[in-house]
């Protein structure tokens, strides 16, 4: 099975579907992957086949490397769009992150100011205060929010400790609309065993009304500057999988604006 682990500290640029030139900023090891997720569908594998050896970079080395890199792009003149926490897992369990997020801004606004500073985050780590403030400080806050569906998160985005969908929730209205959702649909079917070990096909559909519907109504509570919705764009770790369609996907989009919220979709 094709997975990605990415380099640390930086990576890229790459060219992202929905950010456009982005510098990538991995805080987690170089050798594999460290989330508070394990998501089926996600582009680094699952977090049992990947556990690494290394150990995440410290701030120093993410600082050092960082400004070395802007340093060679301002001298060949291909200067990022936007400086993105991305990665091999989830950037915000560095337990340097508002530190590193303060590095990033200072050489940002020295080397690049134009560029956007963003973290792609899968919000389980919103109940810190530290975490919590370091995002306010960046300018694009992208945090995932699959649905608000208990099972289907606990099937799906597999949270690896305490996860409360309710609390991410309140915890997303905090922000004051100074955030971007972003959401996966899919359609397809898994193999599960039951507690008895039988196996059998489990729809990961997350297209229908029965979620649409009250993901749409946490969307309207929260009040996010935006909306990103996106579907399966590489291989998954988990087979069965299947890409959402642009018709739905364009749907559910439209929901969104209808709402008086911008809404993006990525096919």
């Amino acid at each position: 099975m094709s997975t990605i682990i990415y380099p640390s500290p930086i990576f890229g640029p790459i060219h992202s579907r929905r950010l456009g030139i982005s510098l990538g900023i991995n805080l987690m090891p170089a050798d594999g992957k460290v989330c508070s997720f394990n998501c089926i569908y996600c582009e680094c594998g699952l977090n049992e086949d990947h556990r690494p050896k290394l150990q995440r970079p410290t701030s120093e080395q993410v600082s050092q490397q960082l400004e070395l890199k802007l340093q060679e792009m301002v001298a060949a003149g291909q200067l990022p769009d936007v400086l993105t926490f991305a990665g091999n897992g989830e950037p915000t369990c560095h337990p340097h992150f508002a530190e590193i997020i303060d590095d990033t801004l200072r050489l940002r606004d020295r080397y690049c100011p134009q560029a956007k500073v963003s973290v792609l985050s899968n919000s389980t780590m919103l109940h810190r205060q530290s975490v919590h403030d370091a995002l306010m400080r960046v300018d694009n806050n992208i945090l995932k929010l699959d649905t608000v569906n208990p099972d289907y998160i606990k099937m799906v985005d597999q949270p690896t400790g305490h996860y409360d969908v309710h609390e991410v929730v309140d915890a997303m209205k905090r922000f004051q609309g100074h955030i971007i959702i972003q959401t996966m649909f899919m359609r397809g079917s898994i193999s599960r065993s039951d507690e008895s070990g039988v196996r059998s096909e489990v729809s990961v559909d997350n297209t229908g009304e029965a979620f649409v519907g009250p993901w749409l109504q946490a969307v309207s509570d929260i009040r996010p500057q935006q909306v990103m919705v996106y579907t399966i764009d590489r291989e998954t770790p988990t087979v069965g999988l299947e890409k959402a369609s642009r018709e739905q996907l364009d749907a559910i989009r439209d929901r969104v604006i209808a709402l008086g919220i911008p809404c993006s979709a990525s096919y």
